[in-house]
């Protein structure tokens, strides 16, 4: 009986235990806990292979934005987790601690409270605990808190802040901690940006160790993003944050637009505009979302007239020393003349007077001479029509008013019609680049750091040839002449030792029932490049409703962006206005180096065919002054002045350039009054007379020379005090 008893127990016990084998291989479970999955994590090794977002770099390769390591704070609440009370793993006293941190982290300490507070096992800190740099890391750990810890990752780093914001844009990490690109640069190349991480899965024993060399293997590489190479300089960059910042600070405009580019190749090597924000924090984002350089529209005023002379001279309508009444100019059919900014006028001026007072009225006569259609194609063929296509989110495209006559006119003189910075600085590359029209690019290369291949690579690419290289040397001839002229408006602009080609610009500004007026309400402008008779650096600048004393005009401000930038950074691409420069300005035509003569006898000049043309003017023995100073470079043609007495007879000019001319006239000191185009045909003070500082100098130009025509450097000093830009071009649509 107890034998049967036994039997009966073991038999029930195995098929107990037969049951729950078949139980456990069916369900794969055992109290509630799924077996295959516990032996997979036990004995299945799976780690991810971080990846880095692309990285972003200026022209030289100097990192704009870079990922880098951040650590994300946690808190451990979970009592459960602390087996030695002498080492807690959980946060024992909230209050302290969330007194501690809040010091550290310059927060709320009731916010970290309430989160210590929670009922939770883990919790994190939001934005006060996230993307923390190692140096608060290290700050928190060693205060040794228990219960607190880091979660270790990276985060997207803007090494300058507020630089080039808008082109860079920013990239943040969304609720999942995805990084990706919000704005900017970061937004648009988001799929070439975005990295993939890695995985590696490998079966181990119960110690960790691999079990044998024939165990599966799962390894997937990470993946960095690609790195992009854009055509920003990072000194120039900063060159033109700072001037930006100072005239912001000074004169508090409301908006500031500046582009710098090379308009050889049409590289932008700097783009900012205010109001802006720090790429880091975020800081002013919703003053100005938009990157005003390429996404805004306005009338641009008078820095239009470059295009609409171009126009003028390739049609042959503009004949620079040809007589006409400024002040006002009477439509046809419309009651409304076409007024200058000085209503009055200046009596009967010469066309080019007229560019250098910046007269409406001349360039509604051009405009009506040319034929508004002929003008509406240079408009188009300076590609003014259309985006210029710059690799950037987001540009917009002009507002060409062509439907009334008197639309058309005013598009002449920069009202009317509407166009965006970087479509005049498109367009200005033409003037400055011998007729030859280039797109405007950021992007200079794409490099894959896995492979080192370059996926992308822009290369300079002409867009149209909208004039000839003559008309553009002549525009640029008269661009110079507004800035050196004594009537120019462009004379605050003048940089020493530098000669600039520039078009000032005061455009109205669209508002309830009409323009807006008063002092200071408008957009004041400039596009101007240097040196003038090679430009390598092309720029513009606009500065809207800045803060100005009734005293003051539109240059203040702009000049304060223009002069900085433009004159550090000529000096920072050693092109330099002295003998101490280091290499010279490129030329289209190479001279021979001007030696210092200054205290040579005029006995020691040596002459020859490879010898500057020397002028000696006076007739002492010595040298006591010259012009252009020594090291500079003169070409075929061009004059070097040699001063031998205070108060010279004045030499014969006939047959001289304008340029040579001016040299003189700086050289002795003399008032200047030219007219017509060309070289001295006819001067006011005899040959043979002499002169002295402050005599007035007349000279006539006319089209036929005694020497053939070269190109020709600019002069090396101006003389004459600045004059007023413009105070209003007053729109008449």
């Amino acid at each position: 009986m107890g034998a049967a008893i036994l039997l009966g127990f073991f038999a029930l016990l195995f098929f107990l235990l037969i049951g729950r084998f078949f139980y456990l291989q069916a369900t794969g479970e055992a109290h509630g806990h799924n077996l295959s999955e516990e032996a997979s994590e036990r004995y299945n090794v799976n780690k991810t292979i971080s990846a880095t977002r692309g990285a972003i770099y200026d022209r030289s390769g100097d990192p704009i934005a870079e990922d880098t390591p951040s650590f994300n704070l946690v808190a451990v609440l979970d009592e459960s987790l602390t087996t030695n009370e002498e080492k807690p793993r959980h946060v024992v006293n909230p209050e302290e601690t969330a007194t501690k941190l809040a010091d550290v982290l310059e927060a709320d300490r009731s916010e970290i409270l309430e989160r210590l507070m929670r009922n939770s096992k883990q919790v994190e800190f939001g934005s006060i605990g996230r993307d923390l740099p190692l140096s608060v890391k290290q700050e928190i750990e060693d205060m040794k808190l228990p219960g607190i810890g880091f979660i270790e990752g990276s985060k997207r780093f803007y090494f300058n802040g507020k630089f080039s914001s808008h082109v860079v844009g920013f990239a943040r990490a969304n609720d999942d901690g995805v990084v990706s690109g919000v704005t900017g640069i970061e937004k648009m190349l988001e799929e070439e940006l975005k990295e993939q991480d890695g995985s590696l899965a490998v079966k181990t024993d119960n110690k960790g160790i691999k079990l044998s060399m024939n165990s599966d293997v799962s390894y997937v590489p990470a993946i960095n993003g690609k790195n992009v190479h854009l055509t920003l300089d990072k000194t120039i960059q900063t060159f033109l944050e700072e001037a930006m910042n100072t005239v912001a600070k000074e004169y508090k405009p409301e908006r500031i637009i500046a582009i710098v580019a090379d308009p050889k190749t049409g590289q932008i090597l700097a783009m900012g505009s205010r109001p802006t924000f720090d790429l880091n924090t975020r800081e002013g984002l919703t003053d100005n979302w938009n990157n005003d350089a390429i996404s805004y529209r306005y009338e641009p005023g008078s820095t239009m007239k470059i295009f609409s002379l171009a126009a003028a001279i390739e049609e042959g309508v503009y004949n620079g020393s040809e007589m006409y009444q400024s002040g006002s100019y009477s439509l046809p059919n419309d009651p409304v003349p076409v007024y200058d900014h000085n209503r009055s006028g200046w009596g009967m001026i010469s066309f080019e007077e007229g560019v250098q007072r910046s007269s409406n009225v001349a360039f509604a006569l051009l405009a009506d001479r040319m034929g508004t259609d002929t003008l509406l194609e240079y408009i188009q063929a300076f590609g003014m029509d259309k985006p210029t296509g710059i690799d950037l989110p987001d540009e917009t495209t002009s507002n060409i008013n062509y439907n009334y006559y008197r639309d058309r006119i005013s598009t002449a003189f920069g009202q009317g019609s509407a166009f965006t910075p970087i479509q005049q600085i498109q367009a200005a590359t033409a003037i400055a680049n011998g007729g030859k029209m280039m797109q405007p690019y950021v992007i200079d290369k794409i490099v894959d750091p896995n492979t080192n291949e370059v996926v992308l690579e822009n290369k300079p690419k002409q867009k149209g040839k909208p004039i000839s290289e003559d008309t553009a040397n002549k525009v640029l001839d008269v661009m110079e002449s507004v800035v050196s002229s004594e009537n120019g408006t462009g004379r605050p602009y003048s940089i020493e030792g530098y000669s600039v080609a520039a078009k000032t610009g005061t455009a109205q500004i669209p508002g309830p029932g009409g323009y807006l007026s008063g002092h200071g309400e408008y957009i004041y402008s400039i596009t101007g490049m240097a040196p003038a008779d090679d430009p390598e650096l092309l720029m513009y600048v606009a500065v809207e409703k800045p803060k100005i004393a009734q005293h003051e005009n539109g240059a203040g401000p702009v000049s304060g962006v223009f002069n900085s930038v433009m004159r550090r950074s000529l000096q920072y691409m050693s092109i330099q206005p002295d003998e101490t420069q280091q290499s010279a300005p490129k030329k289209k035509n190479v001279g021979v180096k001007v030696p210092n003569l200054v205290g040579k006898s005029v006995q020691e000049i040596t002459t020859g065919t490879q010898a500057p043309d020397y002028v000696v003017v006076g007739e002492g023995s010595k040298i006591l002054k010259q012009t252009p100073k020594a090291g500079r470079e003169v070409i075929k043609g061009e004059k070097v002045i040699l001063l031998t007495e205070e108060a010279p007879p004045i030499p014969d000019m006939t047959g001289w350039s304008l340029r040579d001319v001016r040299k003189i006239a700086n050289l002795l000191g003399l008032q200047t009054d030219i007219s017509g185009n060309g070289y001295v045909q006819k001067q006011n003070i005899m040959p043979g007379t002499p002169v002295e500082d402050g005599n007035s100098l007349v000279v006539e130009l006319g089209s036929n020379r005694s020497l053939p025509e070269t190109e020709e450097p600019e002069p090396e000093e101006e003389t004459g005090e600045e004059q007023d830009e413009e105070a209003t071009e007053e729109d008449d649509s």
